[in-house]
Formats: C-alpha cells, structure tokens, sequence
C-alpha cells in the first residue's frame, strides 16, 4: 500500500484534539503533528497507508462539522513537502521566486504537492498558520517558467475549495529579498 499523509482543521482547540484522538483510534495511523494555531484553531497530521489515512480523516471530519475548517489526504506526498514545513530544506540560490497563501493549513499543504509534482521546483517553506491569523504560505524557487507553471497549477487545485488567497512570481528578486526568504 502507498504511504499517505493527511490533516484535519479545526476552529476550536477541544473539538480538534478530539477528532485527532478519534483520528489515531480508527485506522493504524502515526499523529505527525497535532498542535494549536493561530487564531486558535487546532491542526493534526497524519502519516499511515493510504486507506488507513483516508479512513481516519473521514471519521475526525464526521465528528463536528460545524467546527471542520477543512481537511486533505495525499497520497504518495512529494518528498520536499516535510524539509519545508520543518526548516531544513536545503536551497541554496533563487532564480525566481514563488509565493502562494490560502486561508487554511491544509489547502497549503494540498498546493505545495502539485506544484512540485508539476514542474522542477524547490520548496523553501511551508508556513501551517502560525503567526498568520490561520493563514498559510509556501515559498519555492525554480527558473521562472517552472515557479510560474506550479504556482499556476497549485492555484487551480485549491481555488475550487475557497481556501486560496493570494500568490505572485518574482523574477529574479533582489538579494535583500533572497536572504530573508533563506
């Protein structure tokens, strides 16, 4: 079976810890990360196979659907999506630079997968509601015609769901830009 990652969120803190605990409790799945975020909303990851997954986000998101902000499965996640949520990607010069935000962590997370399923790009950084007001960015580099094609691909994956917000490409961006994007 393939390897598969998935995410509930919630608009409140009790009913998300609730739905992660029912998460772990229905299928053989891994809590990468269940945490608080801003603006006290509650967000929980999971890693498993890819049924097993489906079957946990499934039943969190039955749970309370009024408190559901959104949800995602991935199966087979494109393997610069964890460096990037976690800091240690390794990218060492931007040709072009690409941003995408949404309104949501998951909708991110769901963007960061196409767009570098579409094109050879680089994930820098994937920002999951902290210090946003529950919104999300992603930060990836390539030459600029990649940057463009996956952001573009990235935006029409996650339009349909409401959750995007805003992006631009940035050709060649000044190297006081560079450095506080590394």
């Amino acid at each position: 079976m393939a390897r598969a990652i998935g995410m509930i969120e919630f608009k409140t803190v009790s009913s998300g810890v609730t739905a992660a605990d029912n998460m772990v409790k229905t299928a053989d799945v891994e809590l990468l990360e269940g945490e608080t975020v801003c603006p006290g909303k509650y967000i929980a990851l999971i890693a498993g196979d890819l049924s097993a997954v489906k079957a946990s986000v499934e039943s969190a998101s039955q749970m309370y659907p009024e408190e559901l902000i959104d949800t995602m499965v991935l199966g087979n996640p494109h393997e610069s999506i964890f460096p990037a949520i976690y800091g240690t990607s390794q990218v060492e010069d931007i040709s072009a630079l690409g941003i995408l935000e949404t309104y949501d962590a998951a909708a991110i997370i769901v963007a960061a997968d196409v767009a570098a399923k579409t094109a050879i790009v680089d994930l820098i950084e994937l920002r999951l509601a902290k210090g946003m007001c529950g919104k999300s960015y992603l930060f990836l580099t390539g030459e600029v015609s990649a940057v463009s094609a996956a952001i573009d691909k990235a935006k029409a994956a996650i339009s349909d769901r409401g959750m995007f917000l805003d992006s631009s490409v940035i050709a060649h961006p000044d190297e006081q830009i560079i450095r506080s994007v590394l």
